[in-house]
């Protein structure tokens, strides 16, 4: 398990709408590796709405259909749901990925440069 990676979880909650939902792993790779039993993950819905907080996934990242990470509803999920594996997010994806996670928590870092 790492940090990036696509898993479908079923029902991750009772508010849940939908039978399943994608979900982006986002919490620190020293978290994920360690004891502890939940990881932070940021759902993967089909609107976007061009916001900083979103990173919009498409075929070529393992979906189904042009779709976006909503790092504006983070949730803590139990490891032991992750066990739907799609994919990993390509570097780049991943670059965005931390650009949408410092706006939706207002945080300045000057290493997350413009590509």
């Amino acid at each position: 398990m790492r940090r990036g990676e696509l898993y479908r979880v079923f029902k991750p909650h009772s508010r849940e709408t939908k039978r399943h939902r994608i979900f982006v792993i986002v919490s620190r790779q020293v978290l994920i590796a360690s004891k502890f039993s939940t990881v932070i993950c940021a759902p993967i819905y089909s609107a976007y709405h061009g916001l900083s907080t979103q990173v919009p996934l498409g075929i070529e990242d393992g979906m189904k259909q042009e779709c976006c990470v909503h790092c504006d509803e983070l949730i803590s999920l139990p490891k032991s749901n992750l066990t739907q594996f799609i994919s990993s997010l390509r570097p780049i994806k991943l670059r965005l990925l931390d650009r949408a996670l410092a706006s939706a928590l207002e945080i300045q870092v000057e290493n997350l440069a413009t590509e």
